[in-house]
């Protein structure tokens, strides 16, 4: 097998003392209410091998689901614009910087939850301790993908929520592809796991610390399934794609 690994990241990793190959599968630029177990039989089967895992971008599940929200269905208000004006941009992109995605959490979250995680956040602050607004206000808010074209431009008036009940599609998948997968939330800051197929017996530090550097990548890399092998003995030097 020739493995792929995006410019900038790299195909081996190590952790608790053994060597993980991550190979990159590579879709075309999957759309709004495909087939999600169908893209698994089309990448996916062709390269997997059993005991291995494929951990998947929450976008094309979610995307699959039909889970986005577009820019015309929210009325943005003035305390969204307001309190957009006070998110701390981080390296993984505007976040709730955008009005449009702090209308989503206050539609989400309600104006009273959004206001204390604003006012917690602003404290914590002062003590040099960031993340407190998304921790308060949970997975939904802190999942919003989306609504920004500066890497992909389809996704500009696109919002894209976390996969709904991301466990059972896991088992769905497994139960009609034979493929072990778990689902991540993976950006700039870190990988959050947001569910995995029930075979699963590695913990959630395992499986996000194999992907820690986020190999799929950021941008417009069309790798949204990474293949992790435990690399073998014939596999002193495999090709760098």
């Amino acid at each position: 097998m020739e493995y792929y690994h995006n410019p900038g990241k790299q195909l081996e990793i190590q952790l608790d003392g053994k060597d993980y190959l991550r190979h990159g599968i590579r879709t075309h630029f999957v759309e709004v209410g495909e087939d999600y177990v169908d893209l698994f039989r089309r990448y996916v089967a062709p390269v997997y091998q059993p005991g291995d895992w494929v951990a998947v971008s929450e976008k094309v599940a979610a995307l699959c689901q039909g889970r986005v929200l577009r820019r015309e269905e929210i009325q943005i208000t003035w305390l969204a614009r307001l309190l957009a004006r006070l998110v701390h941009q981080t390296p993984a992109g505007p976040g709730m910087g955008l009005p449009v995605k702090m209308q989503f959490a206050l539609d989400q979250e309600g104006r009273g939850k959004v206001l204390w995680a604003a006012f917690r956040a602003g404290l914590d602050k002062l003590r040099g301790i960031r993340g407190t607004f998304y921790r308060l206000l949970g997975p939904e808010v802190r999942g919003l993908d989306g609504f920004y074209g500066g890497d992909i431009p389809a996704y500009a008036d696109l919002g894209i929520r976390i996969p709904a009940e991301p466990d059972k599609l896991c088992d769905q998948v497994y139960e009609q592809t034979g493929i072990v997968s778990y689902i991540v939330d993976a950006n700039g800051l870190g990988v959050e796991l947001l569910g995995k197929a029930s075979v699963i017996r590695e913990s959630e530090e395992w499986l996000t610390g194999v992907i820690r550097d986020n190999p799929a990548g950021q941008e417009r890399q069309l790798t949204p399934f990474i293949l992790v092998r435990k690399k073998s003995r014939e596999e002193t030097n495999p090709a760098d794609a």
